[in-house]
């Protein structure tokens, strides 16, 4: 929940109290209803027929607001694993670990989660390797390889192993999560937990993060040298720089040091706001003059959302790729909201990367989850990439 108030993650009691001052609120349950309603027509419980042979699903799911309420909900029939009244107001990893260690025990086919890296952690710390897993992203950031591209996918996912739950469909992914606190200091440090398995879905699950590797390192070093010489021509541009080591080296060759897991903002070649917000970057976007289609244009409606697409003049959005995953919205960039995307507009967002990074994922796509059914279909599509000056590659956008 911490995403969209620039915080790199909410383990922690500490991190947690930091988010909600700043505003921020649980994302978790809506997405998390998303993949169980998906299950649930999987399933043949739901409002709408499946399409395949149903499963027939059983949930065991963590006692009310950590599982029972959101699964009986979605039309899924459920018994828990405790009561809902020992359910502490504030919950905690105790409260996840027990959780799953009570489905192990009672032998689940697949434990189906909502969170990030730190959930993931958590959950092999009590089970390991025990049972397959399935995340619904829900996290600020998830580099593990047990998550599915968006809760509906993880819904399908989960649905499709529970037809036939047979090991030979199944995957080893990595589990690893970043030191948040390092993060906080300036650095990032990745760790390695442990593994778990998952079900071999790579249409719908996505591989772990993994970096680029050296092959074309001098070509994506004068890219960005390029970009920044862009951004030093144009000295009324708003330049808004997503996470990532990529986009950072843009900043480091204006003579600025800026937050590699961040979102950063130029105005020509000056550094003007540093690891921005939802609510920072809104800001800044009113100062550009950007149109805000929330906002009625006096008697007229509000512009519609494919209008709103259309490149804001003055801004420009220079965005990553999560490596091994083809990650460009949703994972670690949450700030960058479906509000703030929309303001900037389709043509004004730029992607940049590694040659190799692109031509080693698997399937060949990027990946957008904005939670905005609306502007993900918009995002979609094919975009070119730029890996070098006056060199791009056509990647295909999708949910």
């Amino acid at each position: 929940m911490g995403g969209r108030v620039a915080l790199k993650g909410t383990d922690g009691p500490e991190a947690l109290a930091l988010a909600r001052a700043r505003g921020a609120v649980p994302v978790a349950p809506e997405r998390a209803a998303r993949a169980l309603a998906a299950l649930a027509r999987s399933a043949g419980t739901g409002a709408v027929p499946p399409a395949a042979p149903a499963p027939a699903v059983e949930v065991l799911a963590a006692p009310g607001s950590l599982g029972e309420d959101l699964a009986t909900a979605a039309g899924l029939p459920v018994t828990p694993t405790g009561e809902a009244a020992a359910v502490p107001l504030e919950t905690s990893a105790l409260d996840t670990r027990a959780a799953v260690a009570a489905m192990a025990e009672q032998g689940v086919d697949l434990v189906l989660f909502a969170g990030g890296d730190g959930t993931a952690r958590d959950i092999v710390d009590a089970i390991g390797d025990a049972v397959p897993l399935v995340g619904i992203p829900t996290g600020v950031k998830m580099h593990s390889g047990v998550f599915a591209a968006t809760p509906d996918a993880a819904g399908a996912t989960a649905a499709a192993y529970l037809r036939d739950p047979d090991p030979g469909a199944l995957r080893d992914a990595d589990v690893a999560d970043v030191d948040e606190d390092a993060v906080r200091a300036g650095r990032v440090a990745t760790r390695l937990y442990g593994r778990a398995r998952v079900p071999r879905q790579p249409m719908l699950m996505l591989g772990a993060k993994s970096s680029s590797g050296s092959g074309d390192d001098r070509e994506l070093d004068a890219l960005c040298a390029a970009l920044a010489r862009d951004a030093a021509a144009a000295p009324d541009r708003l330049t808004l720089l997503g996470p990532g080591t990529t986009t950072a080296r843009v900043l480091t060759y204006l003579g600025h040091t800026g937050t590699v897991l961040g979102v950063d903002a130029l105005r020509g070649d000056q550094l003007v706001a540093s690891d921005l917000d939802e609510a920072g970057l809104l800001a800044l976007l009113d100062q550009a003059g950007a149109p805000d289609p929330a906002a009625p244009a006096g008697p007229e409606p509000a512009p519609s959302a494919r209008a709103t697409l259309d490149a804001s003049p003055g801004v420009r959005l220079i965005l990553g790729v999560v490596g091994g995953q083809g990650s460009l919205l949703g994972r670690g960039n949450q700030q960058l909201s479906a509000r703030v995307l929309r303001r900037i507009g389709a043509a004004g967002i730029e992607v940049v990367a590694a040659a190799d990074k692109l031509l080693a994922l698997d399937p060949p796509a990027l990946r957008v989850d904005t939670g905005d059914d609306g502007l993900d279909a918009e995002l979609s599509g094919y975009r070119r990439v730029r890996v070098a000056p006056g060199r791009t590659i056509v990647m295909k956008v999708s949910t």
